[in-house]
């Protein structure tokens, strides 16, 4: 008999990017953890900063959905075993409720997910200046796919108790669909942007001195203005789903325990926790350190450099000359190394961040200059204007630290850099079919035992990474 996952569960969903649907999730997840409640996060997507904040607020691991990256057994298991012991689980969507791969396809969407899943649906409608248009709104939703339950509505920057009575009324008539909360127009519910996104939580904690306030704030208002009791009436009427088979997560034994370095700081922080909780499944130990303010490498068989901001810590990183010194003689001296945008800037020669016009995006101050980094790999970074954001599907062309030649996998990059200067000897261990790359088609630089990518890799769809990462490091100890 199959067993049955009878989790509540609820999806949020904007009407479009921006919505606000970021700010009203990270409240709702708040008040409930206030209600003694243990809620499992998700975000839907390859974002790395949303799920920072879920995992401030509800002090559980927020993980990360992907219809396009990751199969549907995936995705059923990811969210499966991420719920175990937890009373309810909110998933944060992507973009607008529809928005995906293509026009004519719901892959890649919050859509999918909530389809895959069987999960209610709570669409937050920015109702700036209409009223009865909402319900036009609404009405669309509900019936562009019908097997999608939107089962609720939350309207944001609301103006006036006139303006949500209108278009709650509106809503309420032509569609028959509750209105379980309204959000007043108000900055507090705006968290600080950086030029990727978000400013990322671990970050935000260190720097901005008014961040608990900020939070406590965005929940009062999220406190005052939606019925949580409605919320999880919704929650609660998820239908059970079949609970999968584990494929994915099982321990899996190792001769050798092995020790894997994770740089963790306010400049390096982009990791999937499927990614780091797949490697301890796969035998691996990690240890963490900061190239900020760590002066040397702790006692590792492999490292770990994940995505972040290093060019808006550029300064602190080219001071710690003794880190960097550390990191290139590991490097040299062949130690398995595996570092990812971010990481793979830090990498190059040194990160230039004063090209004309580029020293602000939208929020993000950058000092301007030119900064020294490990120098492991060829190349400079060069901070531009040209923003990467895409899926990108490839294969290893070369045996690596995480792959042999031939695998083929689906990740993504998100960027605003490049690598230039990088001579024609280089070694590239990935060749892409869809995506930009470092040169090209080409991805993946390889030297000695080092490799460094744009591409971002979730070990719930390249199910490869954790055991060859552990292997590789294990046979070279």
């Amino acid at each position: 008999m199959t067993e049955n996952l009878e989790i509540p569960r609820i999806l949020i969903a904007g009407d479009r990017s921006s919505a606000g649907k970021t700010t009203i999730s990270i409240g709702i997840m708040s008040v409930l953890r206030d209600m003694g409640y243990k809620v499992q996060p998700f975000k839907v997507g390859l974002d790395f900063i949303d799920p920072s904040y879920h995992t401030e607020v509800t002090g559980r691991y927020s993980r990360n959905l992907d219809g396009y990256l990751m199969s549907e057994p995936a995705v059923k298991e990811v969210f499966s075993h991420a719920v175990e012991g937890a009373d309810i689980a909110v998933i944060e969507g992507v973009r607008g409720l529809f928005e995906g791969l293509s026009a004519t396809s719901d892959i890649g969407s919050t859509a999918q997910i909530a389809k895959i899943l069987k999960c209610p649906v709570i669409l937050v409608i920015n109702a700036r200046s209409i009223t009865r248009s909402t319900a036009a709104l609404v009405s669309g939703y509900k019936n562009f796919d019908l097997e999608v339950n939107v089962a609720g509505v939350i309207l944001n920057n609301i103006g006036s108790g006139r303006h949500g009575e209108k278009a709650r009324t509106a809503i309420e008539t032509y569609t028959h669909t509750p209105v379980i909360g309204e959000i007043p127009r108000n900055d507090s519910m705006k968290i600080s942007m950086r030029h990727l996104g978000l400013i990322p939580a671990m970050e935000g904690r260190l720097k901005l001195p008014d961040f608990d306030e900020n939070l406590g704030r965005i929940k009062t208002i999220i406190k005052e203005g939606i019925d949580i009791n409605k919320f999880i009436i919704v929650a609660e009427s998820a239908e059970p789903l079949p609970k999968p088979k584990e494929n994915i997560f099982k321990l899996k034994s190792t001769k050798k325990k092995v020790r894997i370095g994770v740089a963790l700081d306010e400049a390096f922080n982009f990791y999937y926790r499927d990614n780091l909780e797949l490697l301890e499944l796969a035998g691996a130990e990690l240890v963490y350190f900061s190239p900020v303010n760590d002066t040397a490498l702790p006692e590792v068989d492999g490292l770990y450099i994940g995505g972040g901001y290093p060019e808006l810590f550029a300064h602190e990183l080219e001071d710690n000359v003794s880190m960097r010194e550390s990191i290139k003689q590991a490097s040299s001296g062949g130690l398995p190394i595996y570092a990812e945008c971010g990481g793979l800037m830090y990498l190059t020669q040194e990160i230039t961040t004063d090209v004309p016009g580029s020293g602000n995006y939208h929020m993000a101050q950058m000092q301007g200059g030119t900064f020294a980094m490990v120098g492991a790999i060829p190349g400079r970074t060069l901070m531009g204007h040209k923003r990467v954001v895409s899926y990108n599907v490839g294969c290893f062309v070369k045996d690596n630290v995480i792959g042999r030649a031939g695998a083929s996998f689906i990740g993504h990059e998100f960027h605003h850099s490049e690598i230039v200067d990088i001579p024609e000897d280089t070694t590239f261990a990935i060749r892409l079919e869809r995506g930009t790359g470092i040169k090209g088609e080409l991805d993946g630089i390889l030297v000695n035992n080092t490799l460094a990518a744009y591409a971002h890799l979730h070990a719930a769809s390249y199910t490869d990474f954790a055991r060859s990462f552990v292997d590789f490091c294990s046979s070279k100890i």
